[in-house]
């Protein structure tokens, strides 16, 4: 049986997805970014460890913040495991930084990650979202509008034979 090369390896998708970010936010605006992890923490999200709901991302000073985003420990590890809910930075270029900073101090708009997963040349990138909260009218909207597409593509099926 042939090995998987790593081109095989990233077609597998996210490593961990933040579904609620979707339905509670209405993204703005989208940044990817870097992960600072330590060595057991990549292979816990190799192996499919990671959890991003409740988390969010936090810029301090002149640096970004994960704050919340869980990473199981990793069972080989034995004595030298990571703290599961520390907080990791975020790799981001200093303008990147700045820009979403004066956007996060207007009203209303938050750092959600949505998404990890590991790009082309192996590395943990996160995939953040500039965000403003949904109202429960807007989730109630959108709920209405994708009930009337389901209905619609339901009718159509017939014709398209």
């Amino acid at each position: 049986m042939a090995t998987k090369s790593r081109k095989d390896k990233n077609k597998e998708g996210p490593v961990a997805v933040n579904k609620k970010a979707y339905r509670n936010f209405e993204i703005i605006e989208k940044y990817e970014a870097g992960l600072g992890l330590l060595g057991t923490e990549v292979k816990s999200l190799r192996s499919g460890g990671g959890d991003l709901s409740g988390s969010y991302a936090r810029i301090e000073g002149e640096q970004c913040w994960l704050v919340g985003a869980g990473v199981a420990q990793y069972r080989q590890a034995g004595a030298r495991q990571h703290d599961p809910t520390r907080k990791r930075k975020l790799l981001l270029h200093k303008a990147e930084i700045r820009k979403i900073k004066t956007k996060l101090e207007q009203r209303g708009f938050t750092l959600v990650p949505l998404r990890i997963y590991f790009n082309d040349r192996g590395l943990a990138k996160i995939e953040l979202a500039l965000a403003r909260g949904k109202r429960q009218y807007d989730k109630r909207q959108a709920i209405a509008k994708r009930d009337q597409k389901r209905d619609i593509d339901r009718s159509m099926k017939k014709y398209r034979k």
